[in-house]
């Protein structure tokens, strides 16, 4: 049982995800997470309120079920299956995140300093969540997929827009990493 608590290699991980990726198209369904947000907003009622979110949500209630596998198979394997919670990076990175004050660099998946109540205390904190969210939401949306609907499922079926969004997708991640992070903190 020892090789469970260790990370897959990718030639375990990816033809794992391709096989679920084919069962998929094999059987007509499209995977991703934002989709899982309009299915919730219209059994919350809001089809009563956008043309949007009127449609045959029961055809998408077997989406709902991978968000709650997803939510429990990480619970899972954060608490039963991890038994080093250290991460193995560069160590020039961790030292750079330590000079941003993030001390547990290196030392947990989750930064302790990002994931907690006093981390989302300030007001600086709360506008760049409510902004980052926002744009997030409204990404996803404008899109048509998140990132994982997009470069998972949409390359899967060889969707040109698919390719275009995860390129953006990774372009967008590289200017905030190396220009707006290190300006706004």
């Amino acid at each position: 049982m020892e090789w469970i608590f260790e990370p897959w290699p990718w030639y375990i991980a990816g033809p794992l995800i391709a096989l679920i990726m084919f069962l998929l198209i094999f059987v007509g369904k499209g995977f991703g997470m934002s989709s899982n947000l309009r299915t919730m907003c219209t059994l919350c009622g809001a089809d009563s309120k956008a043309d949007f979110f009127d449609f045959d949500w029961k055809s998408q209630r077997w989406n709902l079920i991978v968000v709650v596998g997803a939510i429990i198979g990480g619970f899972i394997a954060a608490n039963f299956l991890s038994n080093d919670l250290s991460v193995a990076i560069n160590p020039e990175t961790i030292s750079n995140l330590k000079e941003l004050g993030l001390i547990s660099a290196g030392e947990a998946y989750l930064p302790t300093e990002l994931f907690t109540w006093e981390s989302v205390g300030g007001i600086k904190a709360l506008i760049i969540l409510l902004v980052g969210g926002i744009l997030i939401g409204f990404g996803a949306r404008y899109a048509g997929g998140c990132t994982s609907g997009h470069a998972i499922s949409g390359l899967s079926n060889l969707q040109l827009p698919s390719l275009i969004a995860v390129i953006g997708f990774f372009v967008g991640g590289l200017l905030m990493v190396h220009i707006l992070f290190p300006l706004i903190f």
